[in-house]
């Protein structure tokens, strides 16, 4: 398999804590501009996998490649970072004694930042960057509001817009939908289909209904493995899915 054409490749990946494998032998291939759902019980091996791919944790073997030339397994988390590997974790840490707008600006003056943090006086090319963003992340209307105020699910777009203003090629969204109305759900797959118009994104989340409406490729993984990969149908349909995960 030619990795010219992937953002992430994993292939034989396993790693141990005290004697317990977290991830085994596990392989994964994101082509670029894909966004991928990842599913599958507790203690299968998701958050292992993206520490691995963020450098948090080191594989004891195996390849992981990013943007088809990248050996991920030598640089540190820092580096992985720079190189444009983003990662939201499940609760949301925004400023919330900040504006929305100045936690965008904050974050786009970040260590990845194009536009030096020298100058204060936001540029032309900032606010726009951050028009953008806030259309994307659907808080146009809340740019002067304090992030302490925004409801759950908005403090998580504000978060995913922070995120945007690193300019990741690759964001690691975890359990994005965890507490959210089922409006902002509904909303948050619509968000995240706009960004994996220009990004590779994936999705951990336990919520289906959520997965079913990205319409995206699911892999679900098992004991640190994938168990079955597909559309959400067909994964669902595999009886191994249902008796490890759906079923209970």
């Amino acid at each position: 398999m030619s990795k010219s054409n992937t953002i992430l490749y994993l292939d034989g990946v396993s790693v141990s804590f005290d004697g317990f494998r977290a991830i085994n032998n596990l392989s994964l291939v994101l082509d670029k501009g894909e966004m991928r759902a990842i599913i599958g019980p507790n203690g299968a091996g998701k958050t292992t996998m993206m520490d691995i791919v963020t450098g948090k944790t080191r594989p004891d073997e195996g390849e992981v490649f990013f943007d088809g030339q990248v050996d991920l397994t030598r640089r540190d988390e820092a580096e992985i970072a720079m190189m444009g590997i983003g990662r939201k974790f499940q609760k949301p840490t925004v400023f919330e004694s900040h504006s929305v707008e100045d936690n965008l600006m904050l974050a786009l003056k970040g260590p990845r930042s194009i536009f030096p943090a020298l100058f204060h006086r936001s540029s032309a090319a900032e606010t726009r960057r951050i028009d953008d963003i806030l259309g994307i992340i659907r808080l146009g209307d809340k740019r002067e509001e304090l992030a302490a105020n925004l409801s759950h699910g908005q403090k998580q777009w504000l978060e995913i817009g922070m995120l945007l203003a690193q300019d990741p090629k690759l964001l690691l969204v975890d359990e994005p939908v965890a507490g959210m109305t089922d409006a902002e759900t509904e909303e948050t797959a619509r968000l995240l289909k706009d960004i994996a118009r220009d990004h590779s994104v994936i999705v951990v989340e336990h919520d289906m209904h959520f997965v079913r409406e990205l319409g995206v490729k699911v892999t679900c993984l098992h004991e640190g493995s994938v168990l079955s990969e597909g559309t959400l149908d067909f994964v669902s349909a595999d009886e191994r899915v249902v008796e490890v995960y759906l079923g209970r």
